[in-house]
């Protein structure tokens, strides 16, 4: 799935909304004493309450929200694993009765629990349902509506939430005039910030790909791989920002630790033309050894050859075939992301203007010199130009 894919379900959860059918809903609630099953209940989902089915909604929302490889994952599922999640999943999904569904997710509930010790009681939710997608806009000259015909794509979304303590709160009787401690035993579900969760299967524009999963982490570029692999048997992942680390290593190894800021900027805006290039493809697109030293080479890198990138593909991640997402390893390209932190500075800078900084020794110490285009102002104070290595007062 690609950021467009996602979002377009994700703003499909929302109440009265007929291009998204949720038909059932079924709770687990998990004891962190026992990391074993304390209560389960379904139910449809048109039955709750508007204002419940709100805060579901929410809840799912947020479990579809976040960057690709940042907090939300494709993954592939592994093969010829014994109990795959990938069947269960599947099986679950095409099962016309509610309770082989709830049987085939309590499979995945085990699984979870199994060597697992929870630090807090959770709340595992799945839902199962349909989401329609219109196979054409709305013509207005034939007044023929986009939603006469549509792709129907089943899904099942798993939503984990952990509990917190009910506040010890002060209460003021405004009949009996006095003031009373207000004792509640009942733990609060935290539906605001989902723990974990997952989307099956995923969806390419209006394809369902049953060998795919997507993966929803609690916090960008934190992963819970005993999840993913035991859980949910999926492939190891990347985070985006360990592609990113690889990629400096790569580069450091190749360069041996020597880039000016001209060359770096000239590699970053490679690596973007890259990004640009392929953004309406469906695939991300990837860069091996041989990519990489094609970007190093253009870029102004000497001495840069097939077998010395290789090697450094070796040495840093054991595995020359590995391809690094072109997305994760260029900082965002219009925007200050770029941060230079000394001692007595902090500058914010974007990667296509990195060519104005550089490093320079002026009087035997280390400098940064900013090549600049217009005033420089300073609390509210135009700066007048000096001669260079002029610090005296005008």
């Amino acid at each position: 799935m690609n950021k467009k894919d996602i979002a377009n379900i994700r703003k499909q959860f929302k109440v009265h909304n007929d291009l998204l059918k949720i038909s059932e809903i079924f709770n687990v609630y998990i004891m962190k004493e026992t990391s074993e099953i304390y209560h389960h209940q379904s139910q449809p989902f048109e039955m709750l309450e508007q204002e419940q089915q709100e805060l579901f909604m929410n809840n799912f929302k947020k479990v579809l929200t976040g960057q690709l490889d940042q907090k939300l994952f494709e993954l592939k599922f592994q093969r010829n694993v014994e109990n795959n999640s990938q069947l269960i999943l599947h099986q679950g999904l095409l099962s016309d009765n509610s309770e082989d569904w709830k049987e085939q997710m309590l499979l995945i509930v085990e699984k979870m629990l199994k060597d697992k010790q929870y630090e807090m009681d959770i709340v595992v939710t799945f839902i199962r349902g349909e989401y329609l997608k219109p196979m054409k806009r709305r013509n207005e000259e034939t007044e023929e509506n986009e939603r006469d015909a549509v792709y129907s794509h089943s899904f099942t979304l798993c939503s984990i939430n952990k509990t917190l303590d009910p506040k010890k709160e002060l209460l003021f009787d405004y009949v009996e005039k006095k003031f009373k401690y207000n004792i509640v035993v009942d733990p609060i579900i935290n539906l605001n910030a989902p723990i974990a969760g997952f989307l099956f299967p995923c969806f390419t524009d209006h394809t369902a790909d049953v060998n795919r999963i997507l993966y929803s982490a609690a916090k960008p570029n934190d992963i819970d791989p005993d999840f993913i692999e035991t859980v949910l048997n999926a492939e190891e992942t990347m985070t985006a920002e360990e592609d990113k680390f690889v990629f400096e290593e790569i580069v450091k190894d190749v360069t041996g630790d020597q880039l000016n800021t001209s060359t770096l900027a000239n590699v970053y805006e490679e690596i973007n033309r890259v990004v640009e290039e392929n953004e309406d493809e469906e695939e991300t697109p990837t860069l091996g050894y041989k990519e990489v030293e094609r970007v190093l080479k253009s870029s102004g890198v000497e001495e840069v050859n097939t077998e010395k990138v290789e090697t450094a593909f070796q040495k840093v991640i054991d595995d020359d075939k590995y391809e690094l997402k072109a997305n994760n390893i260029v900082p965002k390209y219009n925007s200050k992301s770029i941060k230079i932190d000394t001692k007595v500075a902090k500058i914010s800078i974007s990667p296509q203007d990195l060519s104005y900084v550089k490093r320079i020794n002026f009087d035997g110490k280390p400098c940064l010199l900013i090549e600049v285009e217009e005033d420089t102002v300073i609390e509210g104070f135009t700066m007048i130009p000096e001669a260079f290595g002029d610090t005296k007062d005008n």
